[in-house]
């Protein structure tokens, strides 16, 4: 009986510590994110918020493609301060878009918008 028990004591040790190891090893939070400042809309040029510092955005933009950062965009981030954002795939608040509830981001842009924002961001509005 003492053997027995003894085996499922360490298997369940065993179990336990590999559980806690697993923990350890998750993905940490990106830190990318991080350096974009509260109220702003910042367009990296990597997927999932690298590729250096961001671009960054207040307010209603009609025509960011004369922002590198923007137009060439591979993901985005809202940083905003109270209210989602929509992003489009060309100038004027057309195209294709897609809706960022505050405090989230797009990872990859060729993901989203049936593919029509791979070619960055090019117009934003705030709190539609």
């Amino acid at each position: 009986m003492n053997r027995i028990l003894g085996k499922a004591v360490a298997t369940l040790g065993g179990t336990a510590l590999a559980a806690g190891a697993l923990l350890a090893t998750a993905a940490p939070a990106n830190a990318a994110w991080d350096n974009c400042p509260k109220g702003y809309l910042c367009a990296y040029l990597g997927i999932n918020g690298t590729g250096g510092n961001p671009g960054k955005v207040e307010g209603n933009n009609t025509n960011l493609t004369q922002y590198n950062k923007f137009r060439n965009a591979d993901s985005i981030w809202n940083n905003g301060k109270s209210c989602n954002v929509r992003i489009y795939g060309k100038r004027n608040y057309t195209g294709a878009y897609w809706t960022l509830n505050r405090g989230a981001g797009v990872y990859n842009l060729n993901t989203v918008g049936n593919g029509g924002l791979k070619n960055g961001v090019h117009s934003n509005k705030w709190c539609v």
